[in-house]
């Protein structure tokens, strides 16, 4: 058996009275065990992977291990359990039909920047992973790039004891984390924002204006992403027509 945190996974098989034997298998070492393993499985033997909660490859190890197996014509049979993503989607209340995972957003920087965007133009319902620690600013971030007035749910301590769902907006939770800092693991569900149909007329004068200023078609569709929250493949696309 791989498991991200032998300790906790021993706890539960001691608890059913299983002595299968363990490996560690976690981000630190995924990298150098993935040859390893793949040789285990190629001689025959069966494997069980195991995350520390929840599901493994959803912000948990063992993408490289998957994709791995199946280049090597290894087969790879899933075993449905415990996932936050699921779980707080189903009692969120909010649409479970269309919806996006983004795991966990970056901590800082553009690459923030982009996500948050990208959570702010999904049509579905956004699942985000986060700790504790950055609930507040995290809710704090969406409201202040534009979701204050969605509807969103915290969903905490899924399976556990004190499982808790705390619904409103963004705005509104926002700040009752600021006072109140949730303690477990931690899953935000934001709703999709009213859905508006970008004027392309006013779209492409901007886009024009901004390359008869200099720019590149390039650096015009980051302005329209950016300042306007165009769309990527819209914002390229009038960027083009403007070069054209």
């Amino acid at each position: 058996m791989l498991a991200e945190d032998t300790r906790r996974t021993r706890q539960l098989l001691d608890h059913y009275g299983i002595r299968t034997p363990m490996v560690a298998y976690h981000e630190h070492n995924e990298a150098r065990s993935v040859p390893r393993i793949l040789a285990r499985l190629a001689a025959g033997e069966g494997l069980a992977l195991v995350s520390d909660a929840g599901t493994p490859l959803l912000s948990d190890p063992g993408a490289r291990l998957v994709e791995a197996a199946i280049a090597s014509g290894i087969q790879v049979v899933p075993v449905p359990g415990a996932s936050a993503l699921l779980a707080s989607l189903v009692a969120s209340g909010l649409d479970g039909e269309r919806f996006t995972f983004f795991g966990f957003l970056p901590r800082q920087g553009r690459q923030r920047q982009d996500v948050i965007r990208d959570v702010l133009q999904s049509r579905g319902t956004a699942v985000i992973y986060e700790a504790p620690s950055r609930t507040a600013a995290t809710l704090t971030a969406l409201s202040d790039a534009g979701a204050a007035d969605r509807r969103a749910v915290v969903a905490r301590e899924l399976t556990k004891k004190f499982e808790e769902f705390r619904r409103g907006t963004v705005s509104e939770l926002a700040a009752y984390y600021q006072d109140t800092a949730p303690r477990g693991e931690v899953v935000i569900l934001i709703g999709p924002g009213d859905e508006v149909t970008p004027d392309e007329a006013a779209l492409t004068a901007t886009a024009e204006r901004l390359r008869s200023e200099g720019l590149s078609p390039r650096d015009v569709a980051r302005r329209l992403t950016e300042d306007h929250g165009v769309p990527r493949n819209l914002a390229y696309r009038l960027a083009q027509g403007a070069a054209g």
